[in-house]
């Protein structure tokens, strides 16, 4: 007797996607959680999207995910990053009202058929009496929730800490507990933990800001909207600012970078690279004279500036003191102080190319557990992870995107490969065919495997067939029409001709009615098409091993010739593909082939998955 098909612990960004996505398949789910008002919640900055986040949002949202719709609804500064460069490599970003997303959210997830919200703190994750496959989740008052599949998307809150100079508290994020059981229920199943750490800034009184003298910083206009089934954006744009830090405030943060948990011992997780606390930039970039800061509106109506690029765990004085030695800081005053929080995460040798824990079938994982950083990523983990848990209760056959096909499968890929030593951030330079993995092409990239899935309606499907015919069809007249002994296709693959010059020579363009996306589409498959070709070849040879699958009985200890290592490595990680086995730490080419060679003999089928097409 089950209660539900999929209880998702947790209301993140990763947790919202997971237990949306099952109900969108028509699965029961339960998404448990300490504060219903919490859902959605944005613990650090207040902003969506960035670059290669920003295809994540979007390759989300093209498989019916809530987070582009969410900030599309109460986004108040919209921008497409790195235009000056080609569209491999442009990403959008929205500046969103705090308060309004999580609103946004909690009435987006309550609204949802067959999703239910039940508040309170999950303990214990069941397992059936044999031990071998999940039955469900423990909560603190002794309810028990029945269910073939669960889904940890728990955040920074997993053991979490939280420290501020001497200050150490246990907690999740400001004023809320941390999920303190569910570590030692995980390690009483002998899965393998890791401790990481993260951070966010003090939040400063806007009225005690003083612009005058500070770079603003508008969006674009117009506006462009995250989502693909958003139509347009009407809204009044607020501007961010620029302001950088000094000689005067490094001197204040060196000399009491000691007071620092980080440089006193406290912490023992390893902090994301990328986005270190300023006490760490200060330390090691000594040559550096100073540091930019985005000072981000938190809300249309908030009174709270977010200043990002200056993440602190300093004590709450010495933060006062290095602020007000800020152009424009002058007179600040902190709202909020920052801080530090550590928490817990699963080594992620432990998890497939599912997203589920290899080592206990049903347990799924998306999101900070899985060793990542970021809303964008939690929220593409979350969507994998949901559907994967969905169709697990079901007995249907696993979901498993490939690098080629989405930045979520390079971001799976990635995690699945090796445990991250700091947690991980989505770049555009870790996607090898980032030029067929652009975020205006998602829709259609991903069209396959929505229809495929049932995640989407039939009417967006219909919509991004018509863009599809649309961008078919210009690419065909562009082919056919001659201007001057060439081709429209060769004058637009000419530098510095744009898709409008050559839209002036055919008025068969101008009857397709293409969109100012559609338009940026068409002239980027025409002047990187050689480039595209070359990385279609490349996809077609991965993808001839990712997707040879391998069944969920297969043995190893039957491939003549199989190193001992590979044995037990591979019998332990069950990898679902050959291509995911090829990358388990330890395997080693050779044995990849011997058990191709033994799969080849047995005549597995490949993988259910349509690979999609840009």
């Amino acid at each position: 007797m089950r209660d539900f098909d999929v209880i998702v612990i947790g209301g993140g960004h990763a947790g919202v996607e997971a237990a949306s996505a099952v109900a969108r398949l028509g699965a029961r789910a339960a998404m448990v959680v300490l504060d219903p008002e919490a859902i959605g919640r944005m613990s650090c900055n207040p902003a969506i999207g960035g670059l290669a986040k920003g295809q994540l949002v979007r390759e989300v949202d093209a498989l019916g995910g809530e987070m582009a719709l969410c900030t599309d609804a109460t986004g108040i500064q919209f921008r497409m990053l790195n235009t000056s460069k080609g569209p491999a490599v442009r990403s959008p970003r929205a500046q969103c009202d705090r308060e309004a997303y999580n609103r946004e959210m909690v009435a987006r997830v309550f609204a949802r058929d067959g999703l239910s919200v039940v508040p309170g703190e999950a303990v214990r994750i069941l397992a059936a009496a044999n031990g071998d496959h999940v039955a469900g989740v423990e909560l603190a008052d002794g309810t028990r929730l029945a269910a073939p599949a669960v889904v940890l998307t728990t955040g920074t809150f997993l053991g979490g800490k939280l420290f501020a100079g001497a200050d150490e508290r246990p907690g999740g994020r400001h004023g809320e507990p941390p999920a303190a059981r569910i570590s030692a229920a995980l390690r009483e199943f002998g899965i393998r933990l890791g401790r990481h750490k993260t951070g966010t800034p003090p939040r400063l009184h806007r009225d005690t800001i003083d612009f005058s003298g500070l770079e603003e910083q508008l969006g674009d206009e117009p506006p462009q909207p995250f989502s693909f089934r958003t139509e347009r954006l009407e809204l009044e744009q607020l501007p961010c600012w620029l302001t950088h830090t000094n000689e005067r405030t490094h001197t204040i943060i060196r000399d009491n970078a000691h007071h620092s948990p980080m440089f006193r011992g406290l912490i023992q997780g390893s902090g994301p690279r990328y986005c270190p606390s300023v006490e760490d930039k200060v330390v090691r970039f000594a040559d550096k004279p100073s540091h930019l800061i985005f000072l981000e509106p938190e809300g249309r109506d908030s009174t709270e500036v977010y200043p990002n690029g200056i993440s602190t765990s300093l004590p709450v004085e010495v933060q006062e003191r290095f602020l007000r030695t800020i152009p424009g800081l002058e007179a600040v005053e902190i709202v909020r102080p920052g801080y530090a929080v550590e928490y817990d995460y699963i080594l992620t040798d432990q998890i497939r190319g599912d997203l589920q824990v290899a080592t206990l079938p049903g347990l799924f994982a998306a999101g900070q557990i899985n060793g990542t950083s970021g809303y964008e990523e939690a929220a593409g983990q979350g969507l994998v992870a949901g559907v994967n848990a969905a169709r697990f209760a079901r007995g249907e056959a696993p979901v498993v995107i490939d690098r080629a096909t989405a930045y979520l499968g390079v971001m799976i890929d990635d995690l699945c490969r090796v445990n991250p030593d700091e947690p991980y951030r989505m770049f555009t330079s870790r996607a090898e065919f980032r030029l067929l993995l652009r975020s205006d092409n998602a829709d259609r990239r991903l069209l396959p495997l929505a229809r495929e899935l049932g995640l989407v309606d039939a009417g967006f499907l219909a919509g991004v067939q018509r863009k599809e015919d649309r961008v078919r069809g210009a690419r065909e007249l562009l082919d056919k029409v001659w201007r001057d002994g060439r081709t429209l296709t060769e004058w637009l693959r000419r530098p510095g001709v744009g898709f409008a010059e050559v839209e002036a020579h055919c008025v068969g363009l101008a009857a397709l009615a293409l969109t100012a996306q559609e338009r940026s589409e068409v002239e980027a498959e025409v002047k990187y098409e050689g480039y595209i070709a070359r990385q279609r070849i490349e996809v077609e040879r991965l993808q001839r091993l990712e997707h040879k699958r391998i069944p969920a009985d297969f043995d190893y200890a039957q491939v003549p010739g199989l190193s001992k290592e590979s044995q037990e490595r591979l019998q332990q990680r069950r990898p679902l593909t050959v291509g995911e086995a090829s990358r388990v730490p330890g395997v080693r080419q050779p044995d990849v082939q011997l058990v191709l060679v033994m799969l080849q003999k047995h005549r597995v089928p490949k993988s259910g998955v349509t690979p999609a097409t840009s």
